[in-house]
């Protein structure tokens, strides 16, 4: 069964969405982000998605004392991964003792590849691929690479899965690009979790029906009353 990733975007110190990766384009939903963790688990969660939006743009773990108590608050019910802003084997470490079951490594997998391979000895990792138009963009959705999409999927084989965010659908609710995706599983050696443009439950089913997908981050579509976390879990059901 595909795992479902409810997400809660820190900026501030309250969950919050963008839209395509704005900072402008800001929505504020709660400013309890343990409690909304919490909520999740209750609905049958078993993987919450925690970004620090503040750190992924201004490269310092802002909010790392709250997704540490995330993760304290879900012990022994769902497993914590985060990112943003990961960019030292200090901030992996903090993590991993944190309780964290999962880390994503973005920006820096692509400045500093090795980062990637000695964060893997310490805990699992994920590598975040945030694109647009299929060119990966880093530093908060602020700067371009030079690296396609399909480049970087063959260039960390130490990790565990890749988070891949199409920034063009992200906090739309317009859909996601199942084709696109299509291609990115195929092509990647790891599983992919996906994220960007969940808007109903006939999404949750269409990515669902890509086969080998490994999960679904939503976030907006939740805050905003389309479907809950149980009825995701259940439309997953095979």
């Amino acid at each position: 069964m595909i795992d479902l990733y409810p997400s809660i975007d820190l900026l501030d110190g309250g969950v919050v969405r963008l839209r395509q990766g704005d900072y402008a384009a800001r929505i504020d939903y709660h400013n309890d982000p343990v409690a909304t963790a919490v909520d999740f688990a209750d609905q049958g969660a078993t993987w919450v998605h925690v970004v620090d939006l503040d750190a992924a743009r201004f490269g310092t773990a802002v909010n790392r004392d709250v997704i540490v108590e995330i993760a304290d608050a879900l012990a022994g019910r769902a497993s914590v991964q985060t990112g943003g802003g990961v960019r030292t084997m200090a901030d992996v470490e903090a993590y991993a003792a944190g309780g964290i079951a999962r880390v994503v490594i973005g920006s820096a997998a692509v400045r500093t590849p090795e980062l990637v391979a000695d964060a893997a000895g310490v805990m699992p990792v994920a590598v975040g691929l945030d694109h647009r138009d299929g060119e990966i963009v880093i530093h908060g959705w602020t700067e371009g690479a030079d690296l396609s999409l399909f480049d970087a999927l063959g260039r960390h084989p130490e990790a565990t899965t890749f988070v891949v965010t199409d920034i063009a659908t992200d906090g739309m609710l317009d859909g996601p690009d199942l084709r696109g995706l299509a291609d990115v599983v195929h092509a990647a050696p790891v599983p992919v979790i996906a994220s960007g443009g969940v808007g109903s439950l006939d999404d949750v089913r269409a990515l669902a029906a890509l086969g080998d997908l490994g999960g679904i981050i939503t976030g907006r579509a939740l805050y905003e009353g389309r479907f809950t976390v149980a009825e995701a879990l259940a439309a997953l059901e095979p």
